[in-house]
């Protein structure tokens, strides 16, 4: 097939839908040897093609491209061994992030030696330490620092909130005519998600009066031949929806090199340089165009800005695990996004979407390079977003994080395993990252960044070893109710749940001072109720997620790779054979460790209880929230978030097109089926009659 560029036809010469339409479904579905069908173009559009137009390489099925043309913009590949640019400290630090990180390292690392000082002195009553009680001082002291880490970038992140003001209105349109892609790359992603959730963006984008100035594109790397189809057609519906603007383009590449950091870093090097910013989004990505338009402009702002990262709101949950995720991270989401950008300043991080980012920075230093040696250490680098932010640092750009703006939407997995295969990805990205900590240049903030990557993903193994550690350590202690030594170590357990507790107060306090804010969390009580189950849910959560990810930790270092699986966003209700072939191991482990600890120590029983629970009831758990709600309205009175109460108006139209284009399943399949029928061919043997011969040449000369 014929592959044009859009930007080089006329609109006398554009293909007509159901030409599009025939074309798309050519292609065979089979190795089997066919007779090509050979359509004649028209004259114009004979004239209009050149040879440069023609792709001599096979293209990925479906042969359809709708693309741009061409605007190729160098994008060198990073050598993590040699810093050649000499502009990394050229940005000067933010006023006040000096002071800021020094409260923040000095004063985890102050927690830490502290609670290493109150140990030794526990453990050493008799002058001499065992080495599982030196292990245990070790253990405790890091992961306490960590613990407080988190803590004060939370205060911080409140202070901060509570003391400013309301954010400044969203801008409605750039002041200039700033070229911006919106880039949603996909990956054998439910065709209905990614259709829905662009037009309801470019339709924003249009009311805001961005829809010459944005392009969006669909970023395939789908390996399902039946989801690339949906794609292709779907992109051809869409096109003929939104006439006016803005433009809807296609690309399928054939081979999905380097997986996500491939896709965007191809479409770069291909049309990057007719665009000043592209805006990354993800499959289940959904923006508001006044938040468009306010990145837009806040990139115009400041000409050293290369990255813009935004503080996205889950939704659309439906499932009690995926609601209560969603209403931890709408109200809890925003005091450790503040504390992050509080610390963080003109260093900060990117999450791989719903970012906007400088084109040309990312072009001359984002290029990520194969790590040396197998996988999973080696080879492409699966979490490529936290190191091409350390790149961008590094080559002079600032990249920081915008909190407060209202209209960045995501969506989360809907059950807790669907969430720990995620993970399970996520767990080896990050772990590459050690062998990228080392590289030439980086600032040492981005190198910060990717140390807590890292431990995001090791601290839960840390957190196993020592619940073993402590089962050799506590029980022969034989400290007496009423010592100091007893009472170091309750305080020691009431200070570690403080850390994990204060910043979920504070983010209430936020919420119940804000009357709006209040109002859509269902009001103070609600709120308030909401906030006591979300705790208990984790407690119930935590612990067979620690095991799940250390085992995730172990698979990475006995060199297990992952692989590149879809993620699942529609979860089905999960049964309780598949429910007990993941947990069975879980449910074992957490009742013979019950009953072992039993008869080890009763005290130790109790101290462990929740965590022992939590295994023994993961297969419970798993299936009892894996199941939606029958109706809306009882789905949305479980931990209600204000786009519960009042969706945005983005938000509604893309649930109502998504809606519609499930109801039309069975349309489609129609359409397929008679697109795929073989055409009928009439001969005519034996050449025509010698009447019809005359009367044809009479007709042709009275003409």
């Amino acid at each position: 097939m014929t592959v044009v560029d859009d930007d080089q036809l006329t609109p006398s010469v554009q293909p007509s839908l159901i030409e599009e339409l025939r074309a798309t479904f050519a292609a065979p579905k089979t190795r089997r040897r066919r007779r090509p069908v050979v359509v004649a173009p028209r004259a114009a559009e004979r004239s209009a093609a050149s040879p440069k137009d023609v792709d001599a390489k096979p293209a990925a099925y479906p042969a359809l491209r709708s693309t741009p043309a061409r605007a190729r913009l160098a994008m060198p590949q990073q050598n993590l061994d040699r810093d050649a640019s000499d502009r990394a400290d050229a940005l000067a630090d933010d006023r006040g992030t000096g002071r800021n990180r020094a409260i923040l390292l000095l004063g985890a690392f102050a927690f830490a030696v502290a609670q290493a000082v109150g140990l030794a002195a526990v453990l050493g009553r008799d002058g001499a330490y065992s080495g599982w009680e030196v292990a245990a001082i070790l253990l405790s002291s890091l992961l306490g620092g960590w613990l407080a880490f988190g803590f004060i970038g939370a205060v911080a992140g409140f202070l901060t909130a509570f003391s400013a003001g309301k954010p400044r209105p969203a801008a409605t349109g750039p002041g200039r005519a700033a070229r911006t892609a919106v880039l949603l790359p996909v990956y054998n992603e439910d065709p209905g998600l990614v259709l829905a959730a662009i037009q309801a963006m470019a339709e924003e984008v249009r009311d805001v009066g961005l829809a010459t100035a944005c392009d969006f594109f669909i970023l395939s790397d789908t390996r399902v031949e039946e989801i690339a189809r949906a794609e292709a057609t779907g992109l051809l519906r869409l096109r003929a929806r939104l006439r006016d603007g803005p433009r809807i383009y296609y690309r399928r590449r054939a081979r999905n090199t380097d997986r996500k950091a491939g896709n965007i870093g191809e479409w770069v090097e291909t049309y990057g340089g007719r665009y000043d910013y592209m805006l990354v989004l993800d499959a289940d990505s959904l923006m508001s165009g006044e938040a468009i338009a306010e990145l837009v402009t806040r990139m115009d702002e400041d000409p050293r800005l290369g990255l813009l990262q935004t503080v996205p709101s889950i939704v659309n949950a439906a499932t009690p695990f995926a609601r209560l995720q969603q209403f931890a991270n709408r109200l809890y989401g925003p005091v450790f996004a503040a504390g992050q950008a509080w610390w963080s300043g003109s260093e900060g991080n990117y999450w791989g979407h719903n970012a906007i980012i400088r084109v040309a920075a990312f072009a001359g230093c984002a290029r990520l390079p194969h790590l040396t040696g197998p996988r999973p250490f080696g080879g492409h680098i699966m979490s490529h977003d936290f190191v091409e932010a350390a790149l961008l640092r590094r080559g002079g750009w600032s990249v920081r994080t915008i909190t407060g703006l209202v209209g960045s939407y995501e969506e989360s997995p809907p059950t807790l395993l669907d969430t720990a295969a995620r993970d399970r990805r996520w767990c080896q990205g990050n772990l590459q990252h050690i062998r990228v900590l080392p590289a030439a240049g980086l600032h040492w903030v981005s190198r910060l960044h990717l140390l807590c990557g890292v431990l995001a993903y090791v601290t839960p193994l840390l957190w196993l070893l020592l619940l073993v550690n402590g089962a050799m350590v506590w029980p022969a202690q034989h400290i007496a109710l009423g010592s100091p030594a007893y009472g170091y170590v309750v305080a020691l357990f009431a200070v570690s749940l403080g850390l994990l507790a204060v910043p979920k107060v504070l983010a209430l306090v936020l919420a119940l001072r804000d009357r709006e804010l209040r109002r859509g969390f269902g009001g103070a009580t609600k709120l308030i109720l909401g906030v006591v189950v979300e705790t208990l849910g984790s407690i119930l959560m935590t612990p067979v997620m620690m095991v799940m990810q250390s085992v995730a930790v172990i698979e990475v270092l006995l060199g297990r790779d992952s692989g590149w699986s879809a993620q699942h966003r529609q979860g089905a209700e999960l049964s309780r054979k598949d429910a007990w072939r993941a947990h069975g191991v879980h449910v074992l482990l957490g009742a013979i460790g019950a009953v072992g600890a039993f008869f080890l120590s009763k005290n130790f029983l109790i101290w462990t209880s929740p965590v022992f629970l939590s295994l023994t009831l993961s297969a419970l758990l798993s299936v009892r929230t894996s199941r939606p709600a029958a109706d809306a309205a009882a789905r949305d009175r479980l931990f209600q978030i204000p786009e519960d109460l009042q969706p945005p108006r983005v938000l509604t139209r893309a649930r109502a097109l998504r809606a519609a284009y499930a109801a039309e399943a069975e349309t489609r399949r129609r359409i397929e089926a008679l697109l795929r029928q073989p055409a009928a061919v009439y001969t005519i043997v034996g050449g025509a009659a010698p009447a019809d011969r005359e009367a044809a040449a009479d007709r042709r000369r009275a003409a």
